[in-house]
Formats: C-alpha cells, structure tokens, sequence
C-alpha cells in the first residue's frame, strides 16, 4: 500500500532545492559542533511538531553513550547535514534534555516498528521507515515507508534496492493521540473507507494509484457506481488499467453506465485490445458503434493491440519455481512463448525464450539465461512500424513499455501481421 503526494516546496510557480533523506539513514549518524574534528555525539532521534500539513522538525536527540543522559538540540541550531554527519552551532553545549511537549512526535520512539491499522481495524502494514524532506532550514516528515528496505538502509544495506518503497503520505498516516499510539502500538489510517466515498473523484484517484492490488479493489469496490466512475476518469492510464482488470463483469457494466461515450473512448484508448473487447460487449450496440467512430484515428497505434496476457518475473526467480506456477496457471500457450524479466523497479531488463527455460535445471536463476537486449515499442508507435520489426526479427511478440522501460503489455505477431508476412518466425 502507498498513498502519496507531493511535498516539494514550490515559490513563484517553481520548486525550490529541497532534498529527500531516511530517517534510517541519519540515526547514528554522528553530530559535530561546528566542524568535523568536533564530534559532540550522534543522532538518537528526531522530534517533530505535528502541524499541517506536514508535521516540522522541533529538534535532535543527541546520544553521548557512555551513560550520559540523552540532550535536545532544537533544530534552528542546526547548520548542515552532510552525507556522513549533522553539523550543529558550536559553542551551546550541553545542551538541555528534551521536555515532550503536547502535539510534539519522536520518529523511532512513537513511529518506527509501529503497526499501521485502517479505521476499521484492519491490520495494514508495519513503519519501517520515515522519508524525510529538508528545504530552507526546515525538515518535514512527509511519508512513512513500510517496505524492507528501511532495515536495509538501518544496516548500510540500503543500496541493494531489492524491493520498491511502499510510501504512505503523512496525511494518510496519524497516531490518534501520541499517549495512546505509544500504549497500543499502532497509528491508524486517517481516511476511513466509509469516508473515502466522500472525497472529491480526484483525490480518491490519487489514493486508488498508489495502493496494493488487494487495497485497490477493495476500496474501489466499495464505491457505488457514480463515485467508482468519477475516479476512474481521473486516474492515471496505469491505475486504470489495474482497475478494469480485477471488476467483476455486472460492476464493470455499471460503471460503464455512468460515463459519456468520450470519457468512454479515452478509457478504452488506454486499456489493452482485449480488455477493450470485453468491455465493448457489455454496451449497447450505437453506444458502441460511436465509440469506435472516434477512437477509429488511434486504431492504427500499437495500443490498439496491445494484450495484458504475458509473464513477467524477476531475474533471480529459478526456473524450477517459474515452471510449477506455469502449469498450475492454465494461461494460453501464446502468453508464454517468452518469460520478461523485470528489475524491483518495473523496468523490462532482458527476455528469455520459453524453450530455454525447459531446457535449464530448475536451480538455474531466469537471469542466467536472458537476453539483457530487448526489443520493445511505445503505445504509441505505428501498426505499420510494429509489422516492420516483426519482419525483421520474426519474434513471436514484442513488449510494448512506457516512457521508463516499464512494461505495459505485449503485441502479439499474429495480431498484427494478418498474413501479411508468409516467412516462418523463430
């Protein structure tokens, strides 16, 4: 789950330098009164003033060890933070111990660890980290983050990158009061899904974006038809995509109901021919027939074609694993005439032919055997300039990837060829 926003500062219509930063990665980091030859002590932790809508860092926690008392250093003594340490005005210590004031938050004593629960009690995730933004001497607590890299930053590890952040929005995110997040170990979610209905089409958009699979068609399920429409219009292409893919046929035909045939038309623009398929044999046939009246001019677009029936996996999946779940998925054998392989990013980084993968011992790792040189096209490429690569190359089908190399779908060769090209593919 992710819900998120932008907290960039922005002046006269630009954003201003600001820099992002972990809260894994500045505890422990050492403290220097000045210079770096003056080490004073290291973070401990961060103290915030809950404000809107971001709450502001107050100050640092400063550890001594050696069984010092820990002291507070309110933040407008801060002067830098460097990659390797936090510099502090010279000449103030010691410094007093920190007095927790009301609406004030420490990040690991009251966030970290902490399980996230929605308002109706269901458990949803765990705070593994805090993403901080520091812009014009301020530091605000923008997003918490509940994917495993914030133990890996915690331990130097945080360059492995192994899976993407989950970031959750501090709007989304608050300890109902701090007495009681600190007695009951958890925050809870501040937009109840009965209240989620309430909110402008737009902004239940933005949510819908950034949730799991399991959380988006949960709570997209639980709009009525009017409400589930209005977001769908405003969601971006991929959202919507995700969305029309999990609805049940009756709901789809519902939703569909409440949108304008070219608030219909730029829906089906985006989703992939099949889907497209499907959806149109749940309209009335002029409804239809319109619709494809003004879609006509984007039919001759590799969208137009584009199918959501491929596989892709990451590259140190082993082909043992990869086979199993092949067999218990009863795909169509054209799905699987190649196996993408994709980075924790999304990003398509090599294709391996199918007859490769049966050959390999199961323990052999699908990265071990990819091609890293993959031919892939844009939505919104040609038909005609996709038949010319199938001429060329004689691929059973071609990924078809967004602007950053992520894959969307695929173009299958006999979906666009049509007999056009007689010459056996390999």
């Amino acid at each position: 789950m992710a819900l998120s926003q932008d907290p960039r500062p922005v002046k006269n219509g630009e954003a201003e330098p600001f820099e992002l930063v972990y809260f894994t990665q500045l505890q422990g980091r050492r403290i220097c009164a000045g210079s770096v030859r003056k080490r004073i002590g290291k973070v401990t932790d961060l103290v915030f003033n809950v404000a809107e809508p971001f709450p502001v860092a107050s100050g640092v926690l400063i550890s001594h060890g050696w069984g010092k008392p820990n002291e507070f250093i309110p933040w407008e003594k801060v002067l830098k933070i460097d990659d390797d340490a936090l510099f502090v005005q010279p000449g103030d210590a010691p410094y007093p111990p920190l007095v927790k004031g009301s609406g004030q938050i420490l990040a690991d004593e009251d966030l970290m660890g902490r399980t996230i629960f929605d308002m109706d009690d269901r458990r949803v995730e765990v705070v593994n980290d805090i993403h901080l933004l520091a812009s014009r001497g301020k530091m605000l607590l923008v997003h918490v983050d509940s994917s495993f890299n914030g133990f890996l930053r915690k331990w130097g590890l945080g360059k492995l990158g192994w899976i993407k952040d989950q970031l959750i929005s501090w709007k989304y995110v608050q300890p109902l009061s701090i007495e009681e997040a600190t007695a009951t170990d958890a925050v809870r979610l501040s937009v109840a899904r009965k209240q989620i209905r309430d909110l402008p089409g737009e902004d239940i958009a933005d949510a819908l974006e950034e949730l799991s699979g399991q959380e988006q068609t949960a709570v997209f399920s639980s709009l009525d038809s009017e409400k589930a429409a209005e977001a769908l219009v405003h969601a971006e292409p991929r959202a919507q995509r995700q969305l029309i893919a999990n609805l049940r046929k009756e709901k789809a035909r519902t939703i569909l109901t409440e949108l304008s045939v070219p608030q219909l038309a730029g829906l089906f623009s985006v989703l992939p021919h099949d889907q497209v398929t499907s959806l149109m044999e749940l309209l009335p046939k002029e409804e239809a027939a319109r619709i494809r009246g003004i879609t006509s001019q984007e039919d001759s677009n590799a969208r137009a074609a584009m199918s959501a029936d491929f596989i892709a996996v990451q590259g140190g999946m082993r082909v043992g694993n990869l086979l199993a779940e092949i067999r218990n998925s009863q795909r169509q054998h054209e799905s699987i005439s190649y196996i993408y392989v994709v980075g924790s990013d999304g990003q398509i980084r090599g294709v391996v032919d199918l007859r490769d993968v049966v050959l390999a011992g199961d323990d052999t790792a699908l990265e071990a055997l990819m091609n890293s040189s993959v031919v892939s096209i844009e939505g919104d490429d040609s038909l005609d300039d996709v038949a010319e690569l199938f001429a060329k190359y004689h691929y059973r089908m071609i990924p078809i990837v967004d602007p950053e190399d992520r894959i969307l779908g695929v173009i299958h060769y006999n979906d666009i060829m049509k007999g056009l090209v007689t010459r056996p593919i390999v």
